[in-house]
C-alpha cells in the first residue's frame, strides 16, 4: 500500500491525530471515524461524525479507505469483522478479540510462551474466594473486558477484603445483573514497570523498540524512561519477549506489552495494546523511526524503519491540571534546560475540554542523561499536583 493511498483510522483521538501527522508527512492520506465533533484526529484530517457502532457509517469508512486500522482496542468487535469482511484491514478483528478480553488475552501469551502472573477465572464471589485461597494474597481483582488508567480494578490484601471488592468491580451483580467475567491475578512484587512496543509487517518483519521504564501516579503513566533503568541483559529479554509475543499472535501494526520486573530479573508480562501506545510517544523525538511512522509502515506493508534511540528521553504527561504551565514553561526561556542540557519538545493533543487527570498531551525531554531530564521535571515543578 503505497504513500498516496488513504488510511481509514477508527477512532479519532490523539492516537489518530498522531499516526496522521507521521503519516501524512510519508504522502498518505487519512479519514477518520469518530463520534466527538471536534475530535483531535478530526482536526488535521477528514473525519466522519457517527458511533463506533455505526454500521452504516463504517462502511463509509471502507468506502473512502484503502486500508482501514484502529487507534485504540475497544472499538465495537462486530463492526471490525465487518470491516474486515469488507474493506482491507491488515490488524483483522483477531486480534481485538484477543486483546478485548484478559482471560483470551493471558492465553494467548501464554501460548506464546511468555510468562504471566499467576491467574485464576472469578465469575462469582465463591469462586473468587477459591481462587484467592489457590493464589494467595495479595492480588488484584479485574475486569475481564473494558478498564483502563485503574479502572474496573481493586487490590485485595486481606479475606475480609474480598467481598467488597467483588462489589466495586462487579455492581452489577447486586442490582441482578448478568454474571460478571472477572480475572484475578496475584500480585506481583516487582522492581519497576517497563514496555516495550513491538512492530509486526504484513509479511512478517518484526522489529522493536526500546524498553521504556514506566511510572504511574494515581494509576496513570506519569513518566516513560529511555533507557529503561535496568540492566542490559533485562531490556534485551524484554524486546525478545514482545516480539515472540507479536510473532505468535501473528500481529499486523503495533503491539505494546508491558511487564513487571522482579527483583531476581524475572520478567512477567501484565498487559497487551494492539496499537500504538503512551509509553512509546519517546520514539517521536528519540528514535530514527516515531512508533506512528512505523505503525503506517506495517499495515502498509512497508519495510520496517530503525527503531536505534538517538538520545536518552524522559517522556512526561501533561494532563489537564498541568497544559497551562506545561505550555508556559516550554514557550517562555528555560533556564533549568539551558542549565542541564534538556531539550523539551511540546506536543499538545487538540482535545476540546481540558479536565484534571485528562491526558493533554506530552513532552519528550532529550538529555545526556536520563538523570538530567528527571531533574528537569522535578525543577520544573508542574506536576506537584
Amino acid at each position: 500500500m503505497l504513500p498516496g493511498a488513504t488510511i481509514g483510522v477508527l477512532g479519532g483521538g490523539q492516537l489518530g491525530r498522531m499516526m496522521a501527522l507521521a503519516g501524512s508527512a510519508m504522502g498518505y492520506r487519512f479519514v477518520a471515524l469518530d463520534p466527538a465533533p471536534d475530535a483531535p484526529c478530526g482536526q488535521v484530517t477528514p473525519q466522519i461524525t457517527a458511533a463506533y457502532d455505526d454500521r452504516d457509517a463504517a462502511r463509509e469508512l471502507a468506502r473512502r479507505a484503502d486500508v482501514i486500522t484502529y487507534e485504540f482496542e475497544n472499538v465495537d468487535a462486530d463492526v471490525a469483522a465487518l470491516l474486515t469482511a469488507e474493506s482491507y484491514v491488515p490488524q483483522g478483528s483477531a486480534l481485538l478479540y484477543t486483546t478485548q478480553h484478559r482471560l483470551r488475552e493471558k492465553a494467548a501469551i501464554e501460548a506464546a510462551g511468555v510468562p504471566v502472573a499467576p491467574y485464576r477465572k472469578a465469575g462469582s464471589l465463591a469462586e473468587l474466594t477459591a481462587a484467592a485461597a489457590e493464589l494467595g494474597l495479595p492480588c488484584v481483582l479485574k475486569t475481564a473486558t473494558g478498564g483502563y488508567d485503574g479502572k474496573g480494578q481493586a487490590v485485595i490484601r486481606q479475606p475480609v477484603e474480598l467481598e467488597a471488592a467483588f462489589r466495586q468491580v462487579a455492581p452489577g451483580v447486586s442490582a441482578g445483573g448478568a454474571p460478571p467475567e472477572l480475572v484475578l491475578e496475584k500480585f506481583v512484587a516487582f522492581k519497576c514497570e517497563i514496555s516495550v512496543v513491538a512492530a509486526r509487517s504484513a509479511s512478517g518483519e518484526v522489529k522493536s523498540f526500546p524498553a521504556a521504564e514506566n511510572i504511574h501516579v494515581n494509576n496513570i503513566l506519569h513518566m516513560s524512561i529511555v533507557p529503561a533503568r535496568v540492566p542490559e541483559e533485562i531490556q534485551r529479554r524484554a524486546c525478545e519477549l514482545a516480539e515472540r509475543i507479536v510473532s505468535g499472535m501473528n500481529a499486523v501494526g503495533l503491539l505494546a506489552v508491558e511487564m513487571f520486573v522482579t527483583d531476581s530479573g524475572e520478567l512477567f508480562v501484565n498487559e497487551l495494546a494492539p496499537r500504538p501506545h503512551n509509553s512509546g510517544h519517546y520514539t517521536m523525538d528519540a528514535c530514527v523511526t516515531s512508533q506512528f511512522e512505523q505503525h503506517v509502515r506495517a499495515i502498509c506493508n512497508l519495510p520496517l524503519g530503525d527503531t536505534t534511540l538517538l538520545t536518552p528521553v524522559v517522556m512526561v504527561n501533561v494532563l489537564g491540571q498541568h497544559l497551562d504551565g506545561a505550555i508556559q514553561a516550554v514557550c517562555t526561556p528555560d533556564e533549568a534546560g539551558n542549565r542541564l542540557g534538556v531539550a523539551p519538545k511540546l506536543h499538545i493533543y487538540g482535545k476540546s475540554e481540558s479536565k484534571t487527570g485528562r491526558k493533554m498531551g506530552h513532552i519528550n525531554l532529550l538529555c545526556k542523561d536520563t538523570g538530567d531530564g528527571l531533574s528537569w521535571v522535578e525543577q520544573t515543578n508542574l506536576w506537584r499536583n
